[in-house]
């Protein structure tokens, strides 16, 4: 039973650091507080439908572009980790989260910048296309619907949320995820690396 569960375990858990859903309520507050209760279920609605579909989308594509482009698996895992240790350590820096946001006025909100590049931004992207490669489809699949449903509870429920933990407290488990992000994105370097080296040319 453990062992059919931990493919899901395992895309999982990186793929709820890549998302960071509850990093993102302070921004999400902060974009939705002029609108009313329609406009704000709307913008829930959009971001998660936006986020969702441009990651499955790209689960599907994204090797075939690959493919296209003569990129290999262990190519990607390099580049992508470090990647995504460099998108981890600017997360990490103080008011990076401020930046190319939209004022909260825009009726798209939940589109841009909420839907993409928030939700679904080139860590969830990368994240997803390498756990495809080394997990398979359906775990990967799975674990992101799982993810983008806990988006939708959670920035929902985002006052509530923001009441428990306080200002403080999201943006400390912001920290820690970010921290995890980039011990994950050196995990993927090593395994491209190893995977380069070891696998037959």
């Amino acid at each position: 039973m453990i062992e059919l569960l931990k493919p899901y375990l395992l895309t999982f858990i990186p793929l709820f650091v890549a998302v960071d859903a509850i990093g993102n309520i302070p921004l999400f507050i902060g974009m939705v507080e002029s609108l009313n209760k329609k406009q704000r279920q709307k913008a829930i609605m959009d971001s998660v439908v936006t986020a969702t579909l441009m990651a499955v989308l790209f689960m599907f594509l994204g090797k075939g572009v690959l493919r296209l482009l003569s990129i290999t698996i262990p190519d990607f895992q390099i580049a992508g980790g470090a990647l995504l240790f460099v998108i981890a350590v600017k997360l990490l820096l103080p008011g990076a989260h401020r930046m190319n946001l939209s004022d909260g006025h825009d009726k798209d909100v939940g589109v841009f910048p909420l839907g993409t590049p928030l939700i679904t931004g080139p860590a969830v992207l990368t994240t997803t296309l390498i756990l495809i490669d080394v997990y398979g489809v359906i775990p990967t699949l799975i674990s992101l619907l799982v993810n983008m449903f806990i988006v939708w509870i959670t920035l929902a429920r985002a006052d509530l949320v923001m009441k428990v933990l306080g200002i403080s407290g999201t943006r400390a488990f912001s920290k820690i995820m970010y921290i995890l992000l980039a011990a994950i994105a050196a995990m993927m370097v090593r395994r491209g690396i190893v995977s380069a080296f070891l696998s037959p040319q």
